[in-house]
């Protein structure tokens, strides 16, 4: 039986069965359990586009506005957001329109919790794959976020339009750099918990449940709606710096208003996204082995 693979596939060996002088390939992982095969990932790139366009069309198949949704539902929060909070409750939002505040923290945040929602599901998804062929399976998780990154392209262009619309000025340096370093750490963040929620549902079904009740509660400790600086409580101050994304959300906002960044802020969510990346990455790798059998 022939696999389509190429020549770049690691960890393939050509085996000489000496009696009846035929060779066959073997597949088999990394014997390192804990190796992030960073390279075997490069070699699987073609495989990761792949995996995250059919992830992309698969979301947006047989709707009537395809790809219009990613635009629409940060657009409709931001409508909501800003009726409710920011004319009813009158939420502070500093020197910004509310609606342009409030989609600058949508724009991290659907990335964050579309990415963790789509990667928790989808070794469970992907579970006839798994079983039939050997590839790299952090490209199945990663190929999930990726899509999000999709859509956060698509509402980043409805957000430059708002900030055309109330004439929001900026310095384009600033807020090029931010939007990158904003990104990064936002994927960063969203990697940790992706990937130790997939290998978690794969055992443990009740994930599936859990997750979209956890992210509902991640949205009050994040700083979407609402700025840091209105947050006096000291234990709801802290869970708001851990925020992996919360750095982002509030570099991003300082560049639109022209305030320095919170270093403060920004270092405490760069380390717990490293945290939570690692961590995540470690029992991925760990558990990588039983997928097969508990998919």
């Amino acid at each position: 039986m022939f696999l389509a693979l190429n020549e770049k596939v690691l960890f393939s060996t050509f085996v000489n069965h000496r009696r009846s002088g035929m060779y066959y390939l073997k597949i088999s992982p990394s014997k390192s359990r804990f190796s992030l095969n960073i390279k075997e990932l490069y070699n699987s790139g073609e495989l990761i586009y792949f995996f995250t366009w059919r992830d992309i069309k698969v979301k947006y198949k047989q709707t009537i506005l395809g790809f219009l949704w990613a635009v629409l539902q940060p657009l409709l929060m931001m409508l909501i957001f800003t009726f409710f909070f920011g004319r009813v409750l009158n939420v502070p939002s500093g020197n910004l329109p509310y609606p342009v505040f409030v989609f600058a923290g949508l724009l991290l945040w659907n990335l964050f919790s579309g990415g963790i929602t789509n990667s928790s599901n989808s070794m469970i998804a992907n579970a006839n794959i798994i079983k039939k062929i050997y590839f790299p399976r952090l490209i199945i998780p990663l190929s999930s976020i990726l899509g999000s990154v999709f859509d956060y392209f698509m509402a980043l262009i409805i957000f430059i339009g708002i900030m055309f619309w109330y004439q929001v000025n900026v310095s384009l340096g600033y807020f090029v750099s931010a939007l990158i370093l904003s990104l990064l750490l936002t994927t960063l963040g969203t990697i940790g918990p992706g990937f130790l929620l997939a290998a978690l549902n794969v055992k443990y079904r009740d994930f599936r449940y859990v997750v979209p009740f956890m992210m509902q509660a991640l949205l009050f400790i994040t700083p979407v709606i609402y700025p840091v600086n209105m947050v006096t409580n000291p234990f709801v101050k802290i869970l708001v710096y851990i925020n992996p994304i919360s750095g982002a959300i509030s570099l991003i906002r300082n560049s639109l208003s022209g305030l320095a960044p919170d270093y403060t802020l920004i270092a405490c969510s760069t380390a717990s996204a490293f945290i939570l990346a690692l961590t995540g990455l470690y029992y991925f790798k760990r558990t990588e082995s039983y997928f097969a059998d508990l998919a």
